[in-house]
């Protein structure tokens, strides 16, 4: 019976050749994806594309009408409309959102669908708090700063989806020698769905901080929100090894001045934004 270390061993094989397995109703979304990342692609295409998936198109026309987005005046009842206020960036999170949902619907597995709801829902959570610190504090693109907490696991969701055909993978992760092989072949892994999704190579580099980097405040850059946000979401990771509990304590003991504020009360301030973000990703 295959372990951990040999059922990761045989997925990163298929990977290293092109061999990615997705739900057959993934290949539409895709193509949308593919559609929306053409330089040619304008909010008329885009809304015409985003329209075949009624799902996408209500989700993107929920988020324009965010508290988040509440600056463009709300009352958005059309899909060109939500798309000239919230852009490409965010439609491509949206659309990388669906094709994440369609990967869980698609497991039998009542407990593997549990743990990639957990998994979504931090993901939601991620992607709140690095639009938030990306629009108050480090400047970067707010909407690039979304996508990359949308899509920051989809590695993760990947290896849950492929854990009906290896039980092996649901292994808990120990403090052993082969761990820093199994962390690697897991980022393998990542990286693979994260080409296939055609996630931008700048994103692709501000998830590798969450693999490789170490927490600098205040953030100044992409990999560095993301990173921040990844600590202060309040909604872990199933798929993290630390300890819920010790890591909260930390995060909650990260403070640095903003302007003439603090984050602390920069992110009370922030609760209804946070919230209505995070209640449109994750529904």
């Amino acid at each position: 019976m295959m372990n951990k270390s040999q059922a990761l061993e045989k997925i990163v094989a298929q990977v290293s050749v092109g061999e990615l397995y997705f739900p057959t109703n993934v290949s539409a979304t895709l193509g949308i994806q593919e559609a929306l990342n053409a330089p040619d692609c304008g909010i008329e295409t885009a809304a015409k594309w985003i329209m075949k998936e009624p799902l996408i198109a209500a989700r993107v026309v929920a988020i324009a009408n965010s508290v988040a987005y509440s600056r463009f005046g709300g009352g958005v009842t059309n899909v060109r409309t939500a798309i000239s206020i919230l852009g490409f960036s965010t439609l491509r999170s949206v659309t990388a959102a669906h094709v994440i949902r369609q990967i869980s619907m698609a497991v039998n597995n009542a407990e593997l669908r549990a743990r990639m709801e957990l998994l979504w829902q931090h993901c939601a959570h991620v992607a709140a708090m690095a639009h938030l610190l990306a629009r108050k504090i480090s400047r970067v693109d707010p909407e690039t700063a979304l996508f990359a907490g949308v899509v920051h696991e989809v590695g993760g969701f990947y290896l849950l989806a492929r854990a009906e055909e290896f039980p092996a993978l649901l292994e808990p992760q120990r403090c052993a020698p082969d761990d820093a092989l199994l962390e690697d072949h897991e980022i393998v892994v990542g990286r693979a769905v994260l080409h296939k999704l055609l996630v931008p190579k700048r994103v692709v580099s501000a998830i590798e901080t969450l693999w490789y980097g170490t927490l600098t405040t205040p953030p100044d850059n992409l990999g560095d929100t993301l990173l921040l946000a990844n600590e202060l979401c309040g909604y872990p990771s199933p798929l993290d090894p630390r300890d819920p509990v010790a890591s909260a304590a930390q995060a909650a003991r990260i403070d640095f001045a903003v302007g003439d504020t603090s984050l602390r009360a920069l992110l009370v301030l922030a609760e209804p934004d946070l919230a209505s973000l995070t209640a449109c990703l994750s529904n």
